[in-house]
């Protein structure tokens, strides 16, 4: 897929991109722990903090990428329609009071 043709995708649809891609890449030969899926989420998002703490702006957008790829990977390999999910919290998150209440 040229990056053309990916301008425009909806979110389940990249989820789909980005889960055959680890799919064909073997990081779904056997069943996924979900709890290291996660943790390597959190792992590109440290170290986008890192690149963002050095002033490196293209590692910290790379690392926003990955972060967003290991996500929508999860999220296409355990069918997660993630559009409904956000537009769903979209909902109740907009029902909550200003700054969730919290006196900040």
């Amino acid at each position: 897929m040229q990056e053309t043709e990916i301008k425009g995708r909806s979110l389940n649809e990249l989820a789909q991109l980005c889960h055959s891609i680890a799919v064909e890449k073997g990081f779904w030969d056997s069943q996924r722990n979900i709890g290291e899926a996660l943790m390597l989420i959190v792992t590109e998002l440290a170290e986008a903090m890192e690149a963002h703490r050095h002033q490196d702006d293209a590692n910290f957008k790379e690392e926003l990428a990955d972060a967003f790829i290991r996500l929508l990977d999860l999220c296409g390999g355990l069918k997660i329609d993630i559009e409904h999910e956000i537009y769903q919290k979209s909902l109740r998150n907009k029902k909550r009071p200003y700054k969730h209440g919290k006196i900040c």
